[in-house]
């Protein structure tokens, strides 16, 4: 018994097992790590390096920053990454100098919310995590150059961060050139007269108050009191993606309320233009680029003023002026500037009930349903909501095209963010407006004559008629009248009118709006701006970078009533009053200032950091222009420049990729960069799910104890529903890939994960289907060493044609599938090749292993450099070349040609490839099959696709 065990345990040693693939990745990594293997050079600074390796094509591949989570990482997370690392790898093989890295998105509200509960120091809980999960990537052997990772939360970092935003501060935006200039040539131009100054005064005898403020209404970043979500309960504001549909906030579901507060702003909507029209030089997904434009949302119509007694006028934007005939009623935001200005003291004299909301005066009126909007988020106001509501302000407008009197709301459903935060309501042509129309008992006219049978008076219609194909009625005054145009010309006649009265012009409206940039938080960038004893906002010089956060006793925002919207917030910085409260020198003369003690939204360290991976030691400059140059300046095919490759899920569309475009765009008009685009190419991975089980309360159970039963799924003998869903540490169904590198190796968690299906596509863990990959793996080692004694096993005898055209075919369909992202048909080609030697038996021709291995290397790099070795070669296999498929063995020698007639098959011929179509066309008609088929019938016409149909109508 003793010989066998021992017999077993010998053969075993040289077996692929999850204990030798741990030993092999593990030392590998050391190597690699100790050699540098994965270092890229810059053509100049402390990275630069061979300059044969800098003269090959450049690829600089990028994965969307990771945030650093406590939880650290479960299966789905690497998905991305390994994909980046197999194209990274195969870059280099396929002979490029490959920029690879990885940094840490580190700043948030997840730390601090940690920090608030046990005292912690967020840099300090945020460190420990990123170690984690450093070691846990680090596990999955991907290739990084690890000199040029870094995390937004260094000084080092944020010092550049801070200077961006200096350089955005003390920019301003050019129509007329089309780009950001120097502040100092706006003020240099009104004060030597070039450019007149708003309100014509004289720049030079303006204070520096007046003058702040004036540069303020130009400035790329500017503060200003903005409409935000407010949270008490956390006592912070909150961006609108943290803010629930529900009006409540996505950490600790408080309510959130709309207040106005001082904010800084980011001007975006000045590069509204070059954002949409750049996108279309862009290697990114359609439905990407559609959700950019839609964000954006570019609309052509007419700003119209209403005039409004001595309030002055009330401004719309439209997109169909042609309909100002039929406006009948005007709505306001709830937030509006004017609102206040417009309420009397009384209701005017014959004002209906249902429009007071049965409040005593119009401002007790506007007040209380100023609260109730306050409660509600953007989401729920913008929803079609059954019941319309609103309050009438007390105050009547002009119709400047018809001259009646119409009365003005506020409503919920009217939005600050879009157009004006005022609508001329044309409730005959509007859904919305129809509703409201008719829930506050309001007059519709009809302007655009319906093309259907309910006839022109909208008190007798369900709903309202839009269209723009029919004519205009009811649409003329004394001096212009639209009837019978249709709606092209009707808006272009109505728009000439009211230009040249100068109550309105034709205009281009957005969507977007300015980026709020600040948060009442501890943990995030400072603001390298200081007030003065006027209150005027100056920028720190960068001779003062990094200012760094300074040490606080309390994390969190003072945090309030949670119903308690009439409250203001308290930045936790605002408590280091030796921090806040400085002297400083900023070229005039030591004077006192007060720091500002809001920080920048976690956001900002994303905006750039593609930069900061070309140069990261670089302490004089943003980075070297050479190395921005080389790595992300445009060239043929890239005409705005950036990164060749970006990975990252689709829920960052919006909001992180057009941040960072915005940071690029106006970098570049500075002449700080090159490239005007950060990411030339984007690729959006799928998700890994995986199912979610739940017990008769909802409540998920942990999915490793359930049991399947005849069809049915049980937790400690409980019936428990199942749904695909995310994988998560709350959902109780999350794998971490150490668990899968313990029982199969990392290798084996690559190749399953990118074996799974399509890149692009979601799909579900299946612990179980691992399995496949790690026997793929071990007959791979079987073909290559032997199991007993641990020698290789390859021999120098030629192979045989089938080999070869096994091996040449399998190269040509992996190179294409590699350069496609298409790892998964890529993996089942490397899979046909495997087993076609694994059948083949006896040893196999020492050229087909090494290219074997050279094939698998991208995908499961561990083995392959281990095997590589084994082969006899010193050089680590990163960086040798990828095979290349000889065309000889790629094309069949013969392909199988249908011949159909009257479209059914008569017969099957085996021809060559390259064979014409009239060679075809005679083998065919010649075949005896097909004589014997057509029966002398007489041949009407024959179809030739060569080399696989031909086609015969006969009779």
């Amino acid at each position: 018994m003793t010989e066998i065990n021992t017999a077993a345990e010998t053969a075993a040693q040289h077996r692929y097992t999850a204990a030798m693939a741990a030993d092999i990745e593990a030392r590998w990594q050391d190597v690699w790590d100790a050699e540098g293997t994965y270092a890229a050079p810059n053509p100049s600074g402390d990275l630069a390096g061979d300059p044969a390796v800098v003269a090959r094509p450049k690829k600089f591949i990028m994965d969307m920053f990771p945030y650093p989570s406590g939880a650290g990482l479960h299966v789905g997370h690497p998905l991305g990454y390994i994909a980046t690392d197999v194209s990274a790898r195969h870059a280099r093989m396929t002979g490029h100098n490959v920029l690879h890295t990885l940094g840490f998105d580190a700043f948030g509200l997840p730390a601090e919310q940690y920090a608030v509960q046990t005292g912690t120091h967020p840099r300090v809980s945020t460190e420990a995590n990123m170690e984690n999960m450093k070691a846990q990537l680090r596990r999955l052997g991907l290739g990084h150059d690890k000199r040029r990772s870094f995390a937004t939360i260094d000084p080092e970092y944020y010092k550049w961060t801070q200077w961006i935003f200096v350089q955005i501060y003390n920019s301003w935006y050019d129509t007329e050139a089309g780009k950001a200039r120097p502040i100092a040539e706006l003020v240099e131009r009104f004060a030597n007269g070039t450019r007149e100054v708003p309100g014509g005064r004289d720049w030079n005898a303006l204070s520096s108050v007046e003058r702040a403020d004036i540069l303020s209404e130009y400035r790329l970043a500017y503060a200003s009191d903005s409409p935000v979500n407010w949270c008490p309960g956390l006592g912070t504001v909150l961006a609108n993606e943290e803010v629930t549909a529900e009006g409540r906030s996505e950490r600790g579901n408080f309510p959130v309320f709309k207040s106005k507060l001082r904010q800084w702003n980011m001007r975006i909507t000045a590069y509204a233009d070059r954002l949409l029209d750049d996108l279309d030089a862009l290697d990114w997904p359609e439905a990407i680029k559609l959700q950019q434009r839609n964000w954006i949302g570019r609309s052509e119509g007419a700003r119209v003023d209403f005039r409004v007694g001595d309030a002055g006028a009330i401004t719309v934007f439209t997109t169909r002026q042609d309909t100002l005939f039929g406006a009948t009623y005007m709505v306001l935001a709830p937030e509006h500037d004017l609102v206040d200005a417009l309420v009397p003291a009384a209701w005017p004299e014959g004002t209906h009930d249902v429009w007071t909301g049965g409040h005593a005066t119009p401002a007790d009126a506007v007040a209380a349903y100023r609260k109730q909007a306050a409660a509600k988020s953007d989401v729920e106001r913008q929803a079609d909501a059954k019941e319309k509501t609103g309050v009438f302000t007390g105050a009547y407008a002009i119709n400047p095209v018809s001259g009646e009197q119409v009365p003005v709301f506020i409503a919920d459903y009217v939005l600050m963010g879009y157009g004006t935060g005022a609508i001329m309501a044309v409730p005959a042509h509007d859904t919305r407006d129809f509703a409201f129309a008719r829930a506050f008992e309001l007059p519709m006219r009809c302007v655009v004559e319906p093309d259907d049978d309910r006839g022109t008076d909208p008190s007798t219609w369900d709903d309202a008629f839009s269209s723009y194909e029919a004519k205009l009625i009811n649409s003329a005054n004394d001096d212009v009248t639209l009837d019978g145009l249709g709606v092209v010309d009707a808006k272009e006649k109505i728009t000439t009118w009211l230009t040249d009265r100068g109550i309105g012009e034709g205009t281009v409206n957005f969507r977007l709006r300015d980026w709020l940039f600040s948060r009442q938080r501890y943990w995030g960038e400072p603001f390298p701006i200081v007030y003065d004893e006027d209150g005027v906002a100056h920028s720190l010089p960068e001779s003062m970078l990094p200012l760094e956060l300074p040490e606080v006793e309390d994390y969190s925002p003072r945090t309030f009533d949670p119903d308690d919207a009439d409250t203001q917030p308290e930045p936790p910085l605002s408590r280091n009053e030796d921090w806040v409260n400085v002297t400083l020198d900023l070229g005039d003369g030591p004077k006192k200032y007060r720091r500002e003690t809001n920080t920048m939204p976690n956001w900002a360290g994303s905006c750039w950091y593609e930069l900061r991976y070309l140069d990261p030691h670089n302490d004089e400059r943003l980075v070297d222009p050479a190395v921005e140059q080389y790595w992300m300046g445009p060239r043929e095919g890239m005409p705005t420049g950036g990164v060749d490759l970006y990975v990252g899920g689709a829920e960052h569309a919006v909001l992180h990729l057009l941040y960072a475009r915005f940071w690029s765009k106006m970098l570049f008009d500075l002449g700080y960069v090159s490239s005007a685009e950060p990411f030339h190419k984007l690729f959006n991975q799928g998700m890994i799910q995986a199912f979610v089980y739940r017990d008769s309360r909802g409540i998920a159970v942990p999915a490793a104890e359930v049991e399947e039963r005849d069809g049915a799924f049980y937790y400690e003998g409980e019936k428990v529903s199942r749904l695909l869903g995310k994988m998560g540490k709350s959902l109780k169904n999350a794998v971490t890939p150490d668990e899968m590198c313990a029982e199969y190796g990392a290798d084996t968690l690559r190749l399953y994960e990118m074996a799974m299906g399509p890149l692009d596509v979601s799909r579900p863990w299946d612990t179980r289907a691992v399995v496949g990959q790690y026997r793929l793996l071990q007959r791979l080692w079987r073909n290559i060493v032997d199991e007993t004694t641990g020698e290789v096993t390859v021999t120098d005898e030629p192979a045989d044609e089938d080999t070869l055209r096994a091996l040449h075919k399998a190269i040509d369909g992996v190179s294409q599938d590699m350069a496609a992202m298409r790892f998964n048909t890529a993996i089942a080609k490397i899979t046909e090749l495997n087993n076609h030697l694994t059948k083949s038996g006896g040893a196999i021709a020492r050229p087909v292993a090494e290219q074997l291995v050279l094939l698998v290397a991208p995908l499961a790099p561990h083995i392959a450099e281990e095997l590589w070795h084994r082969l006899g070669h010193p050089d680590s296999v990163v960086h040798q070349d990828f095979p290349v498929a000889d065309p000889a063995y790629v094309v069949d020698e013969t392909v199988t040609c249908v011949v159909q007639i009257k479209g059914k098959v008569k017969a099957r011929l085996e021809v060559s490839p390259s064979i014409t179509d009239a060679e075809l066309e005679a083998l065919a008609l010649g075949d005896e099959h097909v004589v014997a088929a057509l029966g002398g019938a007489q041949i009407r016409k024959v179809i030739v696709r060569a080399p696989k149909l031909v086609n015969i109508v006969a009779g």
